[in-house]
């Protein structure tokens, strides 16, 4: 047997001893012993051939007999038959970091000594350590002095760094614990805070669903309410004002209107102011006849005592005299004037009669489109929207006053209902034309453009877009019940529409609106002073750089749109499709500025579109024409001229040049519009000038041509 093989088999031997007395120290000191072999094993040039005395003292003071051989042998084998990683584990146990680890308690608590064995040493069954072999004891009693003193040194001097490791690391451990303890008591608190965040929220979220119920029960029964007052009014207003009555004509039946008892008694006082103005017309035809002759004139003796004494059909036809024909004037005059009077007083009522007739006609179809509706019971769309009640109905779609109950706000809900008859191709078109509609509107923040809030589908045959709610009416209605409206009024819309419109075409890619009229401007407040926003974006273009060149765009919906509102170039007919700018826009302004100064549409005012389409209405619209009355001023008219010349322009453009006659025109009326507004005022985009009269008229009108 080798030495090697003595040398493992005798210490390990040891170890196995020390192990069962429980002995730390010697344990480290037997282990640190054998890392010295191992070294002197490793190179033995360096230390059994040197000078090194532990070894030399080992080798001599030790002998061994055939069975420690065999175990040293045994164990010498389990050691190479290790792989090398684990040899490599068991070297690196046997140095100083390991050593270290094994004894860190020398009283018996702590970690295990066995774990500074090998492995295969440990499991091996025989070097149990409840059997060690007999020769550890004989090798305890025969233990050689230097040995002795060598373990006593090496004992003492890693007891007091043991003990100064383990009292740095008792504290440490302590400090981690009372650290561990801390989080952990910081992790219980916050588990019971998020568990009684919890809750909370579960309650306010019950709390929140039972105010959105009550919100919804008040706001449904204060609609209904509404509803059944609206209805009764509009009872009474059947009696007054008039109502329709179904008159069958043939195999078909038609509605009629008939008029109330207000109307009736109006038309009754003109009747009656009628057959009294023909008497006092007859009355005064026989005063004439009864005229005296001038006073220059003297009439005959014999005239003067029989004045009184002819009769002709039981009425007195005698002369009076210029005294009594004067007073009798003067009484016919007064009775005219008053009967003048009390007419025009007849005509006013009729007029506001007028007005509240068209209220209560557009109320009674409201209320028959509302009770012929799907959605009249306050359904809510979408989990969010309550419907409250109809504000109007068009082709295909129904608008509706609605409550979000998540925002918290009044919207408008627009109901959009396809035709189930329609084929799949038509369907589509349509849906794809909304949510193009929707794509161009979403993207839209002004203060003077309905916001477009949501979009949804309730079915394969109907959509709804939600829309900003304003409380009035629209600008087309206004002028319906008030035919007209002051210059300043007029003025201060248009600044807001022409303040839009730079929005729209600051904006990339541009948009023209190309549907703007008087029923797309929402009067916020229903007056013709407050403010106004622009809405329905559906028929709109988009000026990308793929549709729109030098010359224009295309319009390939010709057609559309509401024919008193578009220049002439939209109806311009080829072989090509006619080029369209944001100039129809200002075209429509100026219309819709015209009719509001002046009652009436500048084209067509008493055509339907067909007759404007067959008669080329808009296609001769050369010049405007002013009426004398009401009385405009000078800037508003150059305003119109202007914005007529700018759409002309274009359309003179685009077949192919100015004529002289048409240059000529153009050349006038711009230079008339810089000479008011002032060239370099209308390049630039100021801020709107502050409300005012006087010296400030043209800041307004340059501010609202800058924008166009």
């Amino acid at each position: 047997m080798s030495k090697s093989d003595f040398w493992c088999g005798y210490f390990r031997s040891v170890a196995h001893y020390l192990v069962t007395l429980n002995q730390w120290w010697e344990i480290k000191t037997c282990l640190a012993i054998q890392r010295l072999y191992l070294e002197a094993n490793r190179f033995p040039s360096r230390h059994f051939h040197g000078t090194s005395t532990c070894s030399q003292q080992i080798r001599r003071g030790i002998t061994l007999d055939p069975e420690q051989s065999k175990e040293l042998s045994f164990g010498q084998r389990e050691l190479h038959s290790l792989d090398p990683r684990r040899q490599e584990l068991l070297e690196a146990r046997f140095t100083g970091v390991g050593v270290a680890k094994v004894c860190l308690v020398p009283n018996g608590t702590g970690t295990s000594p066995a774990r500074g064995i090998p492995p295969v040493a440990r499991s091996s069954p025989q070097h149990s350590l409840s059997n060690p072999p007999a020769a550890v004891s004989l090798f305890l009693t025969a233990k050689p002095p230097l040995v002795d003193m060598t373990i006593k040194g090496i004992s003492e001097l890693t007891m007091e760094k043991l003990a100064a490791l383990e009292s740095s690391k008792s504290s440490d451990l302590e400090k981690k614990e009372g650290r561990i303890d801390d989080l952990l008591r910081v992790n219980c608190d916050l588990r019971r805070q998020i568990d009684e965040q919890q809750k909370m929220l579960e309650r306010c979220k019950e709390r929140l669903n039972k105010c959105v119920t009550m919100s919804k029960n008040l706001l449904i029964e204060k609609s209904k309410q509404e509803k059944i007052a609206c209805r009764e009014k509009s009872m009474q207003d059947r009696l007054r004002l008039g109502h329709f009555t179904t008159v069958r004509h043939g195999a078909s039946f038609t509605e009629q209107w008939t008029d109330g008892y207000a109307f009736q008694n109006l038309v009754k006082q003109q009747e009656r102011v009628n057959g009294q103005r023909e008497d006092i017309e007859r009355q005064r035809k026989l005063l004439m006849k009864k005229k005296p002759p001038n006073a220059s004139q003297t009439p005959p003796p014999n005239l003067e005592p029989n004045k009184r004494k002819s009769k002709s059909n039981g009425a007195e036809n005698e002369m009076l005299s210029l005294a009594e024909y004067h007073e009798q004037e003067e009484i016919f005059k007064l009775r005219l004037g008053h009967l003048k009077k009390e007419e025009a007083e007849i005509q006013v009522e009729l007029e506001r009669l007028e007005r509240v007739r068209n209220l209560h006609i557009r109320e009674l179809k409201r209320i028959h489109n509302e009770d012929n509706s799907q959605f009249k019971d306050h359904p809510t769309l979408n989990d969010r929207y309550l419907l409250l009640h109809l504000l109007g109905r068009g082709g295909f779609s129904e608008v509706y006053k609605a409550f979000d109950l998540t925002e918290q706000r009044y919207v408008a809900v627009k109901i959009h209902q396809l035709n189930k008859n329609w084929r799949d191709e038509k369907k589509e078109n349509y849906h794809k034309h909304a949510c193009r509609e929707y794509r161009i509107h979403k993207e839209l923040d002004h203060p003077r453009i309905v916001k477009l809030y949501d979009y949804f589908s309730l079915d394969t045959d109907s959509f709804c877009t939600v829309l900003e709610y304003c409380e009035g009416n629209d600008l087309d209605f206004y002028l319906k019940q008030h035919k007209l409206m002051s210059e300043k009024e007029a003025r201060s819309i248009i600044m807001q529409v022409v303040n839009a419109l730079k929005y729209l075409n600051e904006i990339r890619p541009p948009i023209i609106h190309y549907d703007l009229k008087p029923g797309n401007i929402l009067l916020v407040n229903g007056t013709a002073c407050g403010e106004i926003k622009i809405t329905d974006f559906g028929l709109s273009k988009i000026m990308d750089d793929d549709n729109y060149g030098v010359d224009g765009m295309e319009l390939t919906s010709q057609g559309a749109g509401t024919y008193w509102y578009l220049p002439p170039e939209c109806f311009v007919v080829g072989k090509e499709p006619p080029k369209i700018s944001n100039k129809v826009d200002v075209w429509s302004v100026g219309v819709i500025f015209y009719q509001c100064l002046y009652g009436k549409k500048p084209f067509g005012h008493n055509q339907s579109q067909q007759d404007i389409l067959q008669e080329n209405t808009i296609l001769k619209a050369t010049e405007v024409q002013f009426p004398s009355k009401p009385g405009v001023s000078p800037e508003a008219k150059v305003l119109l001229q202007t914005v007529h010349c700018f759409s002309f322009m274009v359309r003179s453009q685009s077949a192919n040049g100015l004529r002289g006659s048409h240059h000529s025109f153009l050349h006038c009326h711009m230079s008339k519009s810089l000479e008011y507004f002032g060239h370099r005022q209308a390049r630039r985009s100021p801020r709107a000038p502050p409300p005012g009269g006087g010296a400030n008229e043209r800041l307004y009108w340059r501010y609202i041509l800058a924008g166009l």
